[in-house]
């Protein structure tokens, strides 16, 4: 088997058995409309407290089941319902700031971009780097939390493809993959920009989901 066969085979074995987004595993269905996106924004935002990935997931569908699934009803809510809201998903480390924040942060898309993130899209014009600048203005949004989004969004403002940033390039590393984005592209066949750097990612935090893949691929 070939170098690149084998490189294949690993990203197979990858995406066969994490080839999930985030938004997908948070029950969101990403569309380009306000209520999706904003509720990426909030997984985006719990994703990148240094936390587990099960527990964001776990707190992003609390709030939504709370109710609390657009900026409007997030903002309008008691800073109380949002702490409960995390703590049923697991969330407590942070929960008092990030209660804050998540509310500070709905009031800002409100008031800015009349609650609708396509306005923010919009402003950035198809600049990604504008596109991560302006993300970085909501209050617990910093780099990470900006680039998770903008690996889960890509599937719907293509602008932003290939984004393939820093940690799922990490994940690259560990499975001894190229670190090129559009090569890794090519391995991955017909899967999704978004599916391919979630899967990365989960390889970049966990060694056991790296391990998997390369043993996966190793018995074919």
């Amino acid at each position: 088997m070939s170098g690149r066969d084998e490189e294949r085979s690993v990203v197979r074995a990858l995406l066969d058995t994490h080839g999930e987004t985030y938004a997908a595993e948070a029950g969101i269905r990403l569309r380009d409309t306000p209520q999706p996106l904003y509720r990426l924004l909030v997984l985006a935002h719990l994703l990148s407290a240094r936390i587990k990935g099960s527990i964001a997931v776990a707190s992003a569908r609390a709030l939504h089941e709370a109710g609390l699934r657009d900026p409007r009803r997030m903002a309008g809510a008691g800073r109380q319902e949002r702490v409960d809201a995390l703590g049923r998903g697991g969330y407590r480390r942070y929960d008092e700031r990030t209660a804050t924040q998540l509310g500070d942060a709905a009031r800002l898309l409100n008031e800015r971009w009349g609650g609708d993130l396509r306005r923010l899209r919009a402003e950035a014009d198809g600049d990604v780097g504008e596109l991560r600048r302006l993300l970085q203005e909501f209050p617990g949004i910093g780099p990470a939390g900006a680039d998770i989004f903008l690996r889960e969004v890509q599937h719907v403002w293509p602008e932003a493809a290939p984004y393939l940033d820093g940690k799922a390039l990490q994940g690259a590393r560990r499975l001894e993959l190229p670190q090129d984005p559009e090569r890794l592209l090519g391995l991955a066949g017909r899967a999704r920009p978004a599916v391919l750097a979630a899967a990365l990612v989960r390889a970049a935090i966990d060694r056991d989901v790296a391990a998997d893949a390369l043993n996966r691929a190793a018995s074919e």
